[in-house]
């Protein structure tokens, strides 16, 4: 079932209300701090969407439009959540970095020795129920994919859009990139 452009933005407004996992922002603060993150970079309007939308599979969850009994002690996999209810609206190039985010996390902490330090205590403690740090192989074969280079530009927007009562443009703003990448 693909959503409309319009659901996924009632989802956001409406139910992005709630608190970004252990963060000290909400999922709405901080898809929008990833989204303007990504726009000050000069991403395509494809990456500025899947930075707007990359988490969106924890809203749908918890709306009970994705998968039904998560064990709270395991990854919900909110990754591959979102990608049916997108996937009639936004092409690879949006999707991708979506579905590759969290395994962008775990090739960072194999390749960047800094990175695990940067990391919020929750992002270390998803890592840890994510698979934690690639092994060299599964690093090389996670670049060989295409949009991987977008997932791990994602993934570091992603780190830095934590910040309590950070002021972004609004989703209105970002309606525009979300139009531009759609099919």
């Amino acid at each position: 079932m693909s959503l409309t452009l319009s659901q996924v933005t009632d989802l956001l407004q409406n139910h992005g209300q709630n608190q970004y996992g252990m963060e000290a922002v909400s999922q709405l603060e901080h898809a929008l701090q990833c989204a303007d993150l990504a726009e000050k970079a000069g991403e395509t309007a494809e990456t500025i969407a899947a930075s707007l939308l990359h988490d969106l599979g924890h809203m749908l969850v918890a709306q009970g439009l994705g998968q039904q009994e998560i064990d709270t002690r395991k990854d919900d996999l909110h990754q591959f959540m979102a990608l049916p209810f997108l996937r009639g609206l936004f092409t690879d190039a949006v999707l991708e970095p979506i579905r590759m985010h969290v395994d962008a996390k775990r090739y960072l902490c194999l390749i960047d020795p800094g990175y695990w330090a940067e990391l919020s205590p929750a992002s270390k403690h998803s890592l840890e129920q994510q698979g934690g740090l690639f092994t060299e192989a599964e690093a090389e074969v996670f670049m060989l994919q295409p949009y991987a280079a977008e997932a791990v530009r994602l993934r570091r927007y992603d780190d830095l859009a934590k910040t309590p009562l950070k002021v972004v443009p609004s989703l209105v703003h970002f309606e525009y990139y979300l139009n531009q990448a759609c099919i």
